[in-house]
């Protein structure tokens, strides 16, 4: 399945129009990952369990997108946009939201 942030994909013709097609991941951060976090923040660096945390949500999302569009009877899906949100009480929580419009390519 084609997914592109493109309103069309080069070389190829939308036939169809399924709509709106959402995936959201809601993911909770471990206390110990946040204290780690914490430390790597104050003395700079990379933080290598939140960018696991997020390549997570964001596969998870995706995939839930893709099960959408097909539900929907499309076979890709464009114009992505890709969202991150901190939820929950404070702060807690990560949500990532991947939305599209599913479309049928001839």
């Amino acid at each position: 399945m084609i997914l592109t942030t493109t309103p069309t994909v080069q070389g190829r013709d939308i036939t169809h129009y399924h709509g709106v097609v959402v995936g959201e991941a809601i993911l909770g951060a471990n206390i110990f990952k946040d204290i780690f976090a914490s430390i790597r923040d104050i003395v700079g660096g990379r933080s290598a369990a939140y960018e696991r945390e997020l390549a997570k949500a964001r596969e998870i999302a995706f995939e839930e997108l893709r099960e959408r569009a097909i539900e929907s009877g499309g076979n890709a899906v464009v114009g992505i946009d890709l969202d991150y949100e901190v939820v929950g009480p404070n702060g807690g929580m990560l949500m990532v939201s991947v939305s599209g419009t599913a479309v049928t390519l001839g």
